[in-house]
């Protein structure tokens, strides 16, 4: 997929993350309380390198973190909420399956745009800010606000009933829970240069939330995170390093012409085998798991929002997003 055609890019930015933190030590000792297993000591933090993660409090749900960070990056613009025509809540989790949360989120904000989400894991939030794009190529809107709240940390099975159900849901103690959003629009100079996807659908079953659908529409069984961190990191680097091979190749671009590469994270060593395997800079990243964990689709968002001071117009920054199911996408935005 090729869409090097400037003129649309992201004008602003905002975060929000929970105050509740919760260190590994800590919920490696509520997991072991809950099921009767004995861990070894730090299990959690010595495999995943996560030392704490945040988590929404009672009262807070996804659409709470996607509206503060909502909040924020109008703010950080200048925009009032009814400056915008076009609201997109692009998370893997969402408040209700009914009606789409992208209007809970509208109706604390007070806007009035054309509100509907956006679904795709993990890449849900870089597939918002990519259809936001499209939609105001296409004379469709003008002014979008793409946010995403994510609360995995609900999926998280805390009372695991042996030591296959712990292995089974070892991957859901890596999340947190945070929100980004970005305000998208026409821009004079730079703004998305080029868009690159790869989808191995396949691969669905590797890992996911099965509940709440028409698979599963009951149980609590189903309302955990289930699947393999092992199998899922195969997939990706079995498919991952074409895609970045086909952005350098159109583009031109090597690492040295980004200022910044933000990365969808899920551990410190898949992390660090992504350097490997592709060469990019250690220095290019922005290292945001040990502290938060995997923040989901909020985890680019929340990146970006920490650099975006230091940048300076011009400055070229590769998004690359890894998602369930599975789909990888990379973004190359050029600061306006």
């Amino acid at each position: 997929m090729n869409l090097q055609t400037p003129g649309v890019g992201i004008t602003a930015v905002g975060s929000f993350l929970p105050e509740q933190v919760l260190t590994s030590r800590e919920l490696q000792d509520q997991v072991a309380s809950g099921s009767g297993l004995r861990l070894p000591e730090r299990m959690f933090e010595k495999a995943t390198g996560i030392v704490t993660r945040r988590f929404a409090a009672d009262g807070e749900y996804a659409s709470t973190l996607a509206l503060g960070a909502g909040r924020r990056a109008l703010a950080a613009g200048g925009y009032d909420p009814l400056d915008i025509d076009l609201l997109l809540y692009a998370s893997a989790t969402r408040d209700v399956i009914e009606p789409a949360t992208a209007h809970l989120v509208q109706a604390e904000l007070g806007s009035r745009a054309h509100a509907f989400d956006v679904s795709n894991a993990c890449n849900s939030f870089i597939n918002g800010i990519d259809v936001a794009r499209a939609m105001i190529l296409a004379g469709r809107a003008g002014r979008a606000l793409v946010v995403t709240g994510e609360t995995p940390s609900r999926a998280m099975r805390r009372d695991p009933g042996g030591l296959a159900e712990l292995r089974a849901g070892f991957a859901g103690y890596t999340l947190g829970d945070a929100g980004a959003a970005v305000v998208v629009e026409a821009v004079p100079h730079g703004g998305i240069l080029d868009v690159e996807t790869e989808t191995a659908s396949e691969h669905w079953t590797v890992g996911g939330i099965p509940g709440g659908g028409s698979r599963h529409p009951r149980g609590d069984e189903y309302s955990y995170f289930h699947g393999g961190g092992k199998e899922l990191r195969g997939v990706f680097e079995k498919i991952g390093g074409d895609i970045l091979t086909r952005v350098a190749a159109r583009t031109g671009l090597g690492w040295d012409a980004y200022a910044r590469v933000l990365v969808h994270q899920v551990t410190v060593p898949y992390l660090e085998r992504f350097v490997e395997l592709t060469g990019v800079p250690a220095d290019r990243l922005v290292l945001t798991v040990p502290e938060l964990g995997n923040i989901a689709s909020a985890t680019l968002g929340v990146q970006l929002d920490r650099i975006r001071g230091e940048l300076q117009r011009g400055d070229r920054v590769l998004l690359v997003g890894l998602g369930g199911g599975v789909s990888l996408m990379t973004m190359v935005w050029e600061v306006s």
